[in-house]
């Protein structure tokens, strides 16, 4: 073999090597270049799931935010109409006990009223005898009906006359005034007590008020806000 077949076999071989190295080279950069869009696709699929995730706690935050935003509203809302409620009912009392006024004003009608409340409360105590007591101001009204109330209370009960003492010392506290709102007051009635004090029977109209605005209350609200 001659130098020129020398030098042409050593250039196939150089050009066959290179052609390997091109084609292992660019088999590489194929591969490398895959390796890195699979990476890429990964992280943007990663950065993609990140932001939802993100996205997705802040709107559920903005939802139960706003869900008790509306909570504590509606609360608000159903406390100032209970509230109207309320309003309107204690304005009805107060217009109720005032009207009271009108009833101790009439003195016949009065007087009636309080015999009538006597005997009630003889019937509910049911006792031999009792003590009584009254406003200052109704002393003497309350005397004149005495003997007729202890006649109505002997028809009604079939018992024998009780024993009434009006306590002279001890009275209820006078009539409401507009000058002294918050001082103790009595619309009218009795009290009457067993001897020993251990039963006491309020009948004043402050009481019967109170009893048949406590009953009706339900009544009340439903004619209102129905």
């Amino acid at each position: 073999m001659n130098d020129g077949d020398v030098s042409r076999q050593i250039q196939q071989m150089v050009a066959f090597i290179r052609q390997e190295a091109e084609e292992k080279a660019n088999e590489i950069s194929v591969s490398a270049e895959e390796e890195f869009n699979i990476q890429k696709m990964q992280i943007v699929d990663w950065d993609k799931k990140k932001i939802k995730q993100d996205y997705d706690r802040k709107l559920k935050q903005v939802e139960v935010k706003k869900k008790i935003e509306y909570s504590m509203q509606l609360n608000a809302s159903r406390i100032k109409f209970l509230q109207a409620q309320d309003d309107v009912v204690v304005a009805m009392k107060d217009a109720a006990r005032k009207e009271l006024l009108n009833v101790s004003s009439n003195r016949k009608t009065y007087k009636d009223l309080i015999q009538s409340l006597i005997v009630q409360s003889l019937l509910k105590l049911n006792e031999p005898s009792v003590v009584l007591r009254c406003r200052e101001i109704d002393l003497t009204l309350v005397e004149s009906v005495i003997e007729e109330a202890k006649r109505s209370y002997v028809t009604k009960s079939k018992l024998s006359v009780p024993k009434i003492n009006i306590d002279r010392n001890v009275f209820l506290p006078p009539p409401p005034s507009n000058k002294d709102p918050n001082r103790p007051s009595c619309s009218g009635g009795v009290v009457l007590a067993s001897q020993d004090g251990k039963i006491v029977f309020e009948n004043t109209l402050d009481t019967r008020l109170d009893v048949i605005y406590r009953n009706k209350l339900p009544t009340i609200r439903k004619i209102l806000y129905k």
